[in-house]
């Protein structure tokens, strides 16, 4: 089941928990508006060449519309889709005052040098410039983007109209960006871990996890697990797999990672094979790359108590069935991941009032954030009789269903 089908599976779910009007429910499922178009431009060596690139506007009944940028080869309109329609009821869930939407181009980063990647962001913000806006859709980072991704877009942006440093979010400090904010998603998962263990009498000291993906966001989950006491035995990333039954030096691998741009040959771990972490014996497993990586196929075999979402729709329908049969707990992606989301409207904050937080009052305010939402999906699984993964998606589509209906639908 591709990740648009599966969006849409669980929230005519929520739908029927909350008993929405058949027509209701098409409206809010239907995107506000889809942009693709074609993005050309020339590379170094001067050759032409040609990529697709989409903005999909899910939702603005809450405010302006919000979701990141993604470069990478796999990018396409129904993942778009499905990726704009979790931001609307991501963004819900923590209560920030935004609408959902998603953006990418079909590319793989790493084939172009840095000149010919400001230019291919220049490209796409030279088509998309008239539909974004501070009060209308804000970008930000997502994967094979990141601040200076940003810094080319809101430059971009002020030539056709005039400086607006809140038109993205996830911009370098020096451009108005937030402290926190890079690794407000990672943190944001670590809250959301807290806030679930605890429910359940327990904490991250001594527990095992495994991650999966060693990017921005699971870097920063392994990094701040580990600082926690928790026992990381296995990570993952595009490089290959290294495990460590008594915990992983999780500083001496980022330094590892960061020398080598390799997870291979660290000398504190042994290689495995990277189809096998997500069947490693651990207590919490924690994705953070791509989507379906957890399908019919392997779910039977997962041994984790825990699951935590920190990668979008990382969990097939099917295989949702079979873990949650098996007792095993999932901590939904419109939730766990928030906390980027999150930390961007704190950015916006700031740059509409021309101030700057310190880290401190940044990380403290998204723990609020986090720890609210978790009690707020609670009340919904208790009100409903569902799991986490229903409760987090009744509690957005009520919110977003209340707004639209207080701003008039079918007038």
């Amino acid at each position: 089941m591709n990740a648009l089908a599966s969006t849409n599976r669980n929230f005519r779910h929520a739908a029927r928990l909350l008993n929405l009007d058949s027509k209701f429910e098409k409206s809010l499922l239907m995107p506000y508006r889809e942009i693709k178009f074609e993005c050309t431009i020339p590379k170094d060596d001067g050759s032409l060449v040609s990529y697709v690139g989409f903005r999909v506007q899910h939702d603005n009944s809450r405010g302006p519309m919000k979701g990141g940028i993604r470069y990478h080869p796999k990018v396409e309109h129904d993942e778009v889709n499905a990726l704009a329609q979790l931001m609307t009821w991501k963004t819900a869930v923590v209560n920030v005052p935004y609408g959902g939407a998603k953006g990418g181009i079909g590319c793989s980063p790493k084939d172009f040098s840095v000149s010919e990647l400001e230019r291919l962001t220049r490209v796409f913000t030279q088509k998309i410039h008239d539909v974004i806006g501070v009060n209308i859709d804000v970008p930000a980072p997502d994967m094979g983007t990141n601040a200076q991704t940003m810094a080319w877009i809101s430059d971009e942006y002020s030539k056709f109209h005039g400086y607006s440093p809140a038109i993205v979010t996830g911009k370098p400090i020096e451009l108005g960006g937030s402290l926190g904010r890079e690794a407000a998603t990672g943190r944001g998962v670590v809250f959301a871990t807290e806030a679930l263990l605890a429910d359940h009498g327990k904490s991250i000291k001594g527990l095992t996890f495994v991650i999966q993906g060693f990017g921005n966001v699971g870097s920063w989950v392994a990094r701040l697990i580990h600082e926690r006491g928790g026992k990381i035995i296995a990570v993952s990333d595009v490089t290959g797999a290294v495990k460590n039954p008594n915990g992983l030096d999780i500083p001496a691998l980022l330094e590892h990672k960061e020398k080598s741009g390799s997870l291979s040959n660290f000398d504190d771990g042994d290689m495995m094979n990277a189809d096998e972490l997500l069947i490693h014996e651990c207590d919490v497993l924690v994705p953070c790359a791509l989507s379906g990586v957890l399908t019919r196929e392997n779910a039977g075999d997962v041994k984790a108590k825990f699951i935590i979402e920190a990668a979008n729709n990382p969990t097939d329908p099917e295989a949702d069935e079979i873990l949650s049969k098996k007792g095993v707990v999932i901590l939904p992606d419109i939730y766990a991941n928030a906390g980027g989301v999150t930390v961007s409207y704190f950015e916006l904050v700031q740059n509409n009032q021309h101030i700057m937080w310190d880290e401190e009052k940044v990380n403290a305010e998204l723990k609020k954030y986090m720890a609210g939402a978790f009690n707020s999906i609670k009340s919904m699984c208790r009100t409903h009789e569902c799991n986490l993964r229903m409760g987090a998606f009744t509690l957005g589509v009520s919110r977003v269903a209340q707004c639209t209906l207080l701003r008039g639908w079918g007038c």
